[in-house]
């Protein structure tokens, strides 16, 4: 990622709304995080599991504030006609409406040192806008003739608006001193950061304590929800099979590539990224045995991968 501030347009990303009198009770009975507790312009990051508390989705809960006042969710797309499936069979019965916006709304990603200064001025104000923590803090602000909702990011900002504006947005940015860049500078950043990409690093086999995501993603002191029972066990009594960890790589390696450890397939390579500080870097699931500072082969070449602690530091 350049210093300053990088534009990438991640419209392709399933969003989905529930609105209601009974919305946040009907979501809070079926995702891992605490939405009820959410109050207007906060979010937080959620799970849908199965019953054997695995991953079906990893998403994030918007609760927008005024005009809208909706429970606003997006996810990754491989992963979103699971999520909405989800949400219509367990829906019935509770007074809430679930909308489709994966088409209708365009979702700007903003990432680097300088977003606040640029949001700042593509939407004309003399102050620059609040990013960073908390995470998933949201408000509405207007670029021009369109509005747009800015959801705070750990890496900066995201800016959702209606889709025929996604254009008109993602131009004021730029001339506000956005730099169009490409997706592999955010997905090097997210691997240093150890954040798994659903369909990528995790998937529908990954519980979200093997992923280290139980802080992000699951509440435990709210009440029932699917898959509770093993996640709760998992959490305070069990010991994962596996772990997410880092790897930093002799060589670039194709993602799905199996790790071993000795003679023993320890996991499979994730995302891999070439970091400008770090060279290549990578995600993946291994066996707890795989432990940090361990040196695995990568099958089908001469690349070698040392586990790390993540974040990378």
């Amino acid at each position: 990622m350049r210093e300053g501030c990088g534009l990438l347009d991640r419209s392709e990303r399933g969003k989905l709304a529930v609105t209601g009198g009974e919305a946040a009770d009907f979501l809070n009975g079926l995702l891992t995080n605490d939405i009820l507790a959410l109050s207007l312009g906060a979010g937080c990051g959620a799970a849908l599991l199965d019953h054997k508390g695995k991953m079906l989705a990893e998403l994030r809960v918007i609760r927008t504030p005024p005009p809208t006042e909706e429970l606003w969710l997006d996810c990754e797309r491989v992963c979103l006609q699971e999520l909405f499936d989800g949400l219509r069979r367990f829906g019935v019965g509770y007074a809430a409406e679930l909308h489709k916006r994966t088409v209708q709304q365009g979702l700007i990603s903003l990432a680097g040192p300088h977003v606040a200064e640029v949001a700042s001025v593509a939407a004309g104000q003399t102050e620059p806008l609040e990013t960073g923590p908390p995470e998933h803090a949201n408000r509405w602000i207007e670029l021009g003739d369109d509005r747009a909702l800015a959801i705070a990011t750990d890496f900066g900002l995201d800016l959702v608006c209606e889709a025929e504006a996604t254009a008109r947005v993602r131009q004021a940015l730029l001339a506000a001193g956005a730099e169009a860049v490409q997706e592999g500078a955010f997905e090097c950043l997210r691997v240093e950061r150890g954040r798994p990409r659903y369909g990528i690093d995790i998937d529908n086999t990954t519980i979200p304590q093997e992923a280290g995501l139980n802080a992000r993603l699951v509440n435990f002191d709210k009440g029932c929800y699917v898959g509770q029972e093993t996640v709760a066990r998992l959490h305070y009594k069990g010991k994962p099979n596996r772990h997410l960890r880092g790897l930093g790589l002799s060589d670039p390696a194709p993602a799905g590539s199996e790790l071993r450890l000795g003679e023993k397939v320890v996991g499979h390579l994730g995302t891999v990224a070439v970091s400008p500080g770090r060279g290549p870097i990578a995600l993946a699931l291994v066996r707890r045995e795989a432990q940090p500072g361990a040196e695995l082969s990568v099958a089908g070449g001469e690349a070698s991968a040392r586990v790390v602690e993540l974040p990378f530091s």
